[in-house]
């Protein structure tokens, strides 16, 4: 299997509670057979450099088979993280649907069949906030995430009214969204000491292990990094740190699956647990998180997702979404099929 073309597009889909729509690129990578596969990218490139980019990648790819997965990557054309995981979850699809099989049986096995996923609460206004969160944890969406906005007393206020409105109905997670310098951080620590917190990811805007490693030493809130894991030498790093007891890996952040499951395995070997974070994807991103979670016993816990939120996918047939949790696709590859009409419905040109 040998690959012979590749497309960038660019697409672009609204979601419930926020006005900033997701935004991502889309790979379609084609075989000399005419086998497609398809990736997905947080890529922030714009509509008219689209060509460009594709003229300096393609020969890079062209005439390489669909298993170089390794060499391929580590190529200087494909740097960013990000590009790297989009092509790579284009690969793994195209070897999945060579091979007649979803993706998490090449990457050992269905360990679990169901995902549960945690939502990010985007509304703006804190009352609306409260009842969002009320209404998902009816749904079944028993993890959520509030964003901080950088103000000490409006980021507990709005967490507390999270927390109030769920009652024990929903585990809460913070994402300090590096907001906060030390001093800061202390403070709304030692005020969430009092609440019941599943972690505080990022909350410091030093990006330093030894800054966030400080902090954890003067609160008994439960720390995470996200911002800064770009692979498993900082995964490592931020163990030896003492930093967080956890890390959110980020495959466009870390450079694809294969990056995520190595960060798993330094995970597990530092005994330290570790979530699939991310989220904003249109159906492709969202299929390869399910099938990279169900094959990898370290992303046990509630992984970052939003597509329950979009409103709408790029899939044929949407992703099923039951009681705060995800079915892992079954069918060859990503184990989803692309809908072309959608595509250009939502493209950006």
């Amino acid at each position: 299997m040998i690959i012979n073309d590749l497309e960038f597009i660019l697409v672009q889909v609204g979601r419930a509670e926020s006005t900033e729509p997701v935004r991502s690129v889309l790979v379609r990578l084609t075989t000399d057979s005419g086998l497609e596969g398809w990736g997905e990218g947080d890529l922030p490139w714009r509509p008219d450099e689209l060509a460009a980019r594709r003229e300096a990648i393609l020969p890079v790819l062209a005439g390489r088979s669909i298993f170089d997965i390794e060499e391929l990557l580590g190529s200087d054309a494909l740097a960013d993280p990000a590009l790297r995981c989009a092509l790579e979850i284009g690969f793994w699809d195209l070897i999945g649907r060579t091979v007649g099989q979803p993706l998490c049986h090449l990457f050992g096995g269905e360990y679990r069949q169901r995902i549960p996923v945690t939502l990010r609460l985007r509304s703006l206004d804190t009352d609306r906030l409260g009842h969002l969160a009320r209404e998902l944890a009816e749904q079944g969406f028993h993890s959520q995430m509030v964003t901080c906005r950088g103000d000490v007393d409006d980021d507990l206020r709005a967490f507390r009214t999270v927390h109030q409105s769920v009652a024990d109905r929903a585990e809460l997670r913070l994402d300090g969204a590096a907001k906060f310098d030390l001093d800061s951080a202390r403070d709304l620590c030692a005020e969430l000491e009092r609440d019941e917190l599943q972690f505080f990811l990022d909350p410091l805007e030093a990006s330093d292990l030894q800054s966030v490693a400080s902090l954890r030493r003067q609160t008994s809130v439960p720390l995470a990094v996200c911002r800064a894991i770009r692979g498993p030498g900082e995964l490592l790093a931020a163990i030896r740190a003492g930093a967080a007891p956890l890390a959110v890996v980020d495959p466009n952040r870390v450079g694809g699956l294969t990056m995520a499951r190595k960060c798993a395995a330094v995970a597990e070997a530092g005994e330290m647990a570790v979530v699939l974070g991310g989220g904003s994807a249109l159906g492709i991103g969202t299929a390869a998180m399910l099938q990279l979670a169900a094959s990898t016993p370290a992303f046990s816990n509630s992984n970052e997702c939003d597509y329950h939120q979009l409103h709408d996918d790029i899939l044929r047939e949407p992703l099923e979404v039951v009681d705060g949790m995800m079915t892992v696709p079954q069918a060859p590859g990503l184990g989803v099929e692309v809908d072309r009409g959608k595509v250009e419905r939502y493209q950006v040109t």
